[in-house]
């Protein structure tokens, strides 16, 4: 029944057309992050229970532990004892590691897209205004050369009166 929910549940992250890459990155990561530290908590219990000097015998202590070594934080109050529990405990700090780096990059590379695109729509304001003004300025050009072309075929007159001595 879990797999065919993980399926679902990671097909549904993936097809998701209105969100960017960055929020489905950080989405599958976390979705991924949490997976694993229910899994470890599991998974830590049945490698721990009989073990000498265990304290995650417990499925809430564990999953406690958990949370404490994904996110590196690491209290000291919950650690495993045997060999297996050791190496489930590496599997979910690698694991909380590389997703909190993924979350992080996720957001960063938004950020940064962000401010980008804002870069962009400035310059793009400012190439047309510099445009219109170029435009303005070719215009009220034309009509000074328009205006100088009367006053020739008129024979040196000004359009506002007689030309000047």
């Amino acid at each position: 029944m879990q797999p065919a929910f993980m399926v679902r549940a990671i097909g549904f992250l993936l097809r998701r057309e209105g969100h960017s890459l960055h929020a489905k990155a950080a989405g599958g990561a976390t979705f991924g992050l949490g997976l694993t530290m229910l899994a470890g908590s599991w998974a830590v219990v049945v490698a721990e229970r009989g073990a000498v000097g265990a304290n995650l015998t417990t499925y809430p202590r564990a999953l406690w532990w958990s949370v404490e070594t994904a996110t590196t934080v690491g209290y000291g109050d919950f650690y495993p004892v045997t060999l297996w529990g050791r190496v489930v405990g590496a599997a979910v700090m690698v694991v909380g590691i590389t997703t909190y780096g993924m979350v992080t990059a996720a957001l960063a590379t938004w950020f940064v897209g962000r401010e980008t695109e804002r870069r962009r729509h400035l310059a793009r304001t400012a190439e047309q205004a510099a445009r219109r003004l170029s435009e303005d300025s070719v215009r009220e050009l034309h009509e000074r050369f328009d205006r100088l072309e009367q006053m020739l075929s008129r024979g040196g007159s000004r359009p506002d009166g007689p030309a000047p001595r």
